[in-house]
């Protein structure tokens, strides 16, 4: 019985490669999770060597799948809080990437409204040409347009079409939202096409409630995407992305869940 007993109990013993191989790791990371917290500590051989347990590794199992769900140091955070008895502290943090990712949803779906509003049958906004002078302009008024001929709209036009204050557009400058360039031969601001389509959007995203520094990053993947247009599988990725990581979290949770029930039997 006793000879059963302790053949047993050396099944349960794990070295540091059987944990290892079955995830595709090295030793030396067993080794690494251990020492950051990530794994509860490993018991030693009369030699100095690692034992490990299938607790262990249940735990590596819940950090493996936690770190696509909340990323390396929240997942490293959540499981030293579960091993150190802090419970509360782990469900705070967990709580915390799911409001993060509330967010980003809240953020993508304001893009995607605020492109639609985009109404392209409503064509740029007035140049120049045929809108008032900018009331920023000294009293004679900006030339007529552009000293070279490219077109584009002054601040005063694009500022009457939007509805708001030439000094909002400076504001939004500063911010690195709208990047106007300036006229050759006057210095004025000329916003050209891509210039109106941020102001546009940012200006839908401000109605909404976004601050500027919210929106810096999206006007940013427009520009990466080199327009609306291929912003829409910007987005479409986007979303996918998403949906992964609200599925990693539902993964991640259970796995934590089968570590905790082990940790801490109820």
């Amino acid at each position: 019985m006793s000879q059963n007993l302790q053949s047993r109990r050396s099944e349960t013993r794990l070295r540091p490669v059987d944990l290892a191989r079955g995830h595709g790791l090295s030793t030396q990371a067993v080794r690494n999770y251990e020492e950051a917290g990530i794994l509860p500590a490993a018991a030693r051989t009369p030699h100095g060597y690692r034992t490990y347990t299938p607790l262990h590794a249940a735990a590596l199992r819940a950090f493996l799948a936690l770190v696509p769900a909340h990323g390396h140091r929240t997942a490293t955070a959540i499981m030293c809080a579960v091993n150190q008895g802090e419970s509360d502290e782990a469900f705070r943090l967990i709580d915390e990437s799911h409001a993060q990712l509330l967010d980003d949803r809240r953020t993508l779906q304001a893009v995607e409204r605020a492109l639609r509003d985009l109404d392209p049958s409503a064509g740029p906004a007035p140049s120049a040409a045929s809108a008032p002078a900018p009331a920023s302009a000294p009293s004679a008024g900006p030339a007529p347009g552009p000293a070279d001929g490219s077109g584009g709209a002054f601040i005063g036009s694009l500022a009457q079409a939007l509805g708001i204050r030439p000094a909002t557009l400076r504001t939004w400058e500063r911010a690195g939202l709208v990047r106007p360039r300036r006229d050759p031969l006057t210095g004025y601001r000329v916003y050209g096409e891509a210039d109106v389509r941020d102001a546009r959007l940012t200006h839908q995203l401000r109605r909404g409630g976004y601050l500027l520094e919210q929106i810096a990053p999206l006007i940013a993947r427009i520009r990466e995407a080199g327009g609306l247009e291929p912003l829409e599988a910007a987005l479409s990725d986007w979303r996918a992305r998403l949906s992964a990581r609200g599925r990693a979290m539902l993964a991640g949770a259970a796995e934590l869940e089968a570590y905790h029930r082990q940790l801490i039997p109820s």
